[in-house]
């Protein structure tokens, strides 16, 4: 995010070279940017904590002439914990609204340089109200069209002053409420595909393939919930090859999937990070894994398809991943991976004016090679019963078992896609409940032939530990009451 506008600013500005752009973010070399603040920038772009650190410990990094703070994704930064470092931010640069301090100015005839600070957010919650309290005053809300705003402002106008602290919170709990409508490009194609939870992996390489194949050229960014499930299922696509078994001399074994595989998830180090987002950037034909650290603030040209592998976490990410594409009038595909036992999901978005079509399952299956494999005769009745399905996963089972390394990536993909299936949040919460699921096909939609447990066993030697120590503080006191 950070890079990304900073390279815009660059593109902005090279016709106007008096002013100067900058960036400062965890991950960089900070000598090197203490030398850039130094040396004086008229935009400084920078992460919460990287900017409370230099603020606290570069003396040369001066700041009275400041005009404007902007905050960007202020919902987000909130979610990721930042609260208390902007509270520090606000205080230090003295933006952070505190009439005493206005007053102690006035009395001792020191000049205020006026500053203008601006809140932006996608969405409206009680955390964000509660940064605009600290830091806006007489505030302007700009953004919220009028059918938004009818349950708090009758006459459509725009709000200024105190008063809007109080539609703000009104806002926020009308725009988190159930109703609240999606505004999706209407050139977005979007489609849901009802899989069983055992055929999951083998449908989603099946897709991959069909849509590399149908169109060489193209972007497409497949979501998961966990960093985990990104790097099994990214060394899985990298390793594995097709067909299992040569039918002919003439015939040689391919990579399953021919394109270009890119990962990107919060636990990379900078450097990876920064080079995986260059690169499908510049990519005209590539496939993303990622977790939703994509889903907001990136913007990636051309991407025509986001696949939903793994649900998201809470009602308002399935906006910003479907986001990614579709973007300035360009066309776009997303899909959406659900079980039959989260198929609820569907009436959840229409309530929010998402229609999704169901996806051709058995027609996309029926358009393989079988490799000798001989349809039945009857209509199959269900994709996992399907023989490319079956010589698919069978297939993809033995390269698990053979390999020791993506099997141990496997175990850690499928316990940390259980831990995140119980968090999800809000009103989904009461759609994707791990009691519904089977944990056994959950282990077959990581190529394990076996159910791994949930935990590992380091963490199980943990609890074991614990539950030892505890009884033995029990058998102590008892001995020194008895004592006594």
């Amino acid at each position: 995010m950070v890079l990304l506008v900073y390279e815009i600013l660059v593109k902005l500005l090279h016709r106007f070279h008096w002013i100067v752009p900058g960036y400062i973010m965890g991950g960089e070399n900070r000598s090197k940017e203490k030398a850039r603040l130094r040396k004086g920038v008229s935009i400084l772009v920078a992460t919460p904590g990287r900017l409370l650190d230099h603020l606290k410990n570069t003396s040369s990094f001066l700041h009275t002439n400041l005009r404007w703070i902007i905050f960007d994704e202020a919902d987000r930064i909130l979610e990721l914990g930042f609260g208390k470092d902007i509270e520090q931010i606000l205080n230090i640069l003295g933006t952070k609204q505190d009439k005493s301090v206005s007053k102690e100015n006035a009395t001792s005839n020191i000049p205020e340089v006026l500053k203008q600070n601006l809140l932006l957010s996608a969405t409206l919650n009680e955390k964000v109200n509660h940064l605009a309290k600290i830091s806006l005053e007489n505030p302007v809300m700009i953004g919220l069209d009028e059918k938004k705003m009818q349950h708090v402002n009758h006459d459509h106008s725009v709000s200024v002053g105190s008063d809007v602290f109080d539609r703000l919170g009104e806002s926020a709990k009308g725009m988190s409420a159930s109703t609240e409508e999606y505004n999706l490009p209407s050139q977005l194609v979007q489609r849901y595909i009802k899989v069983p939870c055992g055929s999951r992996l083998v449908v989603l390489l099946s897709i991959l393939k069909h849509l590399f194949e149908r169109e060489t050229s193209q972007k497409i960014v497949v979501f998961f919930s966990t960093c985990d499930a990104v790097d099994f299922h990214y060394s899985l696509v990298s390793k594995f090859e097709w067909p299992p078994i040569l039918q002919s001399e003439a015939e040689v074994r391919k990579m399953f999937l021919g394109c270009k595989t890119l990962r990107l998830h919060g636990n990379m180090n900078h450097e990876d990070r920064k080079t995986t987002f260059q690169t499908f950037k510049t990519e005209k034909s590539a496939l993303l894994l990622s977790t939703d650290v994509s889903a907001r603030g990136l913007d990636f040209p051309k991407v025509r398809c986001i696949i939903q592998y793994d649900s998201p976490g809470e009602a308002t990410e399935f906006v910003h991943r479907v986001g990614r594409t579709a973007r300035l009038g360009e066309k776009g595909e997303s899909l959406i991976f659900l079980q039959p036992v989260e198929i609820d999901y569907l009436k959840d978005l229409e309530k929010h004016g998402v229609m999704l079509t169901e996806y051709p399952l058995l027609k996309l299956l029926d358009s393989f090679p079988l490799h000798r494999l001989k349809l039945p005769i009857k209509k199959l009745l269900s994709v996992e019963m399907h023989p490319w399905v079956l010589s698919l996963q069978k297939a993809l089972e033995s390269l698990i078992s053979t390999e020791s390394t993506l099997k141990n990536l496997a175990k850690n993909a499928f316990r940390s896609w259980v831990r995140a299936y119980t968090a999800h949040r809000g009103e989904l919460k009461q759609i994707f409940m791990v009691k519904k699921l089977h944990l056994g096909h959950v282990a077959k939609s990581f190529a394990l032939k076996e159910q791994p447990s949930v935990v590992n066993k380091s963490f199980q030697k943990q609890i074991k530990k614990r539950r030892r120590d505890e009884k033995h503080k029990v058998h102590f006191k008892k001995i020194r009451v008895a004592k006594s």
